[in-house]
């Protein structure tokens, strides 16, 4: 089991859906009166210690949009995570921004937030396609999935570097008699994923309380996390939500 310092990746989308409550039906995304801005939000996540800042530019531009990633690349000094769906046009924007890091994750409009984890099996060549050619142009790999064996083995496969487990339904199930049983499910696809060569990193779900238990999963790199981080920097602040969480990530 890997001890060393696990990395935070804090995503910004909420703040962005803060923005377009009021702000959609305009063309411009920041200046004059729109607020907040997410692009000084992640600043400020930096400042306060994330290790890289997460955004998920959906095809229904429901709170991140394309001029709040092209920001993010020309000013933030942590990589930047581009969550995107496996479609060419998003291959086609992932190309011209070359972010540090790419995660491939389903999508759907009906969905309030990502629901699950990709069907890289099912969805093999084009997958394939993507992690190809991110790859090619310099672009670091992960692929959102289930903590299924199938999964895990077609993500390496395939030649993904990364994964990062879908940890949505351990935390739907927290305060449940299902708890042991989808934190276990996400221990073995830890240990599967890493004996497949695969760096481990999760997200999706997590908060101040579950984290101390998602922390001591095997192998584990970084996780990331979004809601959670910036519900509770409505009280205490961004830097302080920000260090907090990663002063849980590494509690020894």
């Amino acid at each position: 089991m890997s001890h060393q310092e696990l990395l935070l990746g804090v995503n910004i989308d909420h703040c962005s859906t803060v923005r377009q409550a009021r702000y959609k039906d305009l063309p411009e995304t920041c200046g004059g009166n729109i607020e907040p801005d997410p692009v000084f939000f992640a600043q400020q996540c930096e400042f306060a210690g994330a290790d890289s800042i997460t955004v998920h530019l959906r095809e229904d531009r429901r709170h991140i949009q394309p001029r709040d990633v092209e920001r993010l690349r020309e000013c933030l000094r942590v990589p930047m995570n581009l969550e995107m769906a496996a479609t060419d046009k998003m291959l086609e924007f992932a190309l011209s921004i070359k972010p540090d890091y790419a995660c491939i994750v389903p999508e759907s409009r009906e969905e309030v937030t990502t629901e699950g984890g990709l069907d890289v099996v099912g969805n093999r060549s084009r997958v394939a396609a993507i992690v190809n050619a991110l790859t090619e142009a310099g672009v670091i790999v992960s692929l959102f999935i289930d903590p299924e064996p199938e999964q895990i083995q077609m993500s390496a496969d395939l030649g993904a570097p990364t994964v990062e487990l879908h940890t949505g339904a351990y935390a739907n199930a927290y305060h449940t008699d299902q708890r042991e049983r989808e934190f276990n499910r996400l221990k073995a696809g830890a240990e599967q994923g890493h004996n497949c060569g695969l760096q481990i990193n999760a997200g999706h779900g997590i908060n101040y309380v579950n984290v101390t238990e998602v922390r001591t999963l095997p192998f584990l790199q970084e996780l990331n996390i979004g809601h959670s981080i910036v519900s509770r920097a409505l009280f205490t602040g961004v830097e302080e939500s920000v260090r907090e969480m990663r002063r849980l990530l590494n509690v020894r």
